[in-house]
């Protein structure tokens, strides 16, 4: 014969479960949107650094490596995502332009463009990414005020996107170009100017988003 305490439980469980199940949908409900937002923002922003990359360019240097909107996107990509889906965004690009679609600077896809002296700066795009959201959001969560927010974000972009793709870019023109270090160093130093104002216009915009949108950088 069941104890009157064991049989007055039953009810009591009966009741929790009854409680808690709503709470569970409600979480796994919230937790669905979440991953669909990050999915539209993934793809969003993928296509956005593709626009930049299409548009005209203007080659210059010794290999006519093209000057393009796309290293502005992908700062802006990692400072806007964070590391993980800054990450996914870039490289979502990056493997549907191998794949053959013509989303390269000069309308150029497909894996040929590996063999070209662009090549590096094309595999660092995503590690750039990663690395400048990963810094950009351990600033942004630190909460400080609104200017060392700015210089937080303009340094996150200089340490995790400017330098990330000269590591990458320089030897790729020393391998696919036959250059010296010394010629590939100096061939890159002409994007130098333009890199850096493309990064501080990407913080800017990036601050400007983060302000509008605070809960963005609560769920990266």
């Amino acid at each position: 014969m069941p104890s009157s305490s064991s049989a007055s439980s039953r009810p009591q469980d009966s009741a929790d479960s009854a409680l808690t199940a709503p709470a569970a949908a409600r979480k796994h409900s919230a937790s669905g949107r979440s991953a669909g937002t990050d999915l539209g923002l993934i793809a969003v922003f993928a296509a956005f650094v593709a626009v930049c990359a299409v548009l005209p360019a203007i080659p210059v240097g010794p290999l006519a490596v093209p000057i393009t909107l796309q290293t502005l996107a992908v700062y802006l990509t990692g400072l806007v995502l964070g590391g993980r889906r800054g990450f996914l965004a870039v490289a979502l690009y990056v493997v549907v332009g191998l794949v053959g679609l013509p989303i390269f600077s000069g309308f150029r896809g497909g894996p040929a463009v590996l063999a070209g002296p662009s090549a590096g700066y094309i595999i660092a795009f995503p590690i750039a990414a990663a690395c400048v959201g990963f810094l950009a959001y351990a600033v942004l969560r630190r909460g400080v005020s609104r200017g060392r927010v700015l210089l937080g974000l303009i340094s996150a972009a200089l340490l995790g996107g400017f330098l990330i793709t000269r590591v990458f870019g320089i030897p790729g023109m020393m391998l696919n170009g036959g250059l010296t270090l010394r010629d590939a160093f100096l061939a890159d130093l002409i994007y130098w100017p333009g890199d850096l104002l493309k990064l501080v216009l990407a913080a800017l915009i990036a601050a400007a988003v983060h302000r509008a949108f605070p809960r963005l950088a609560a769920r990266s």
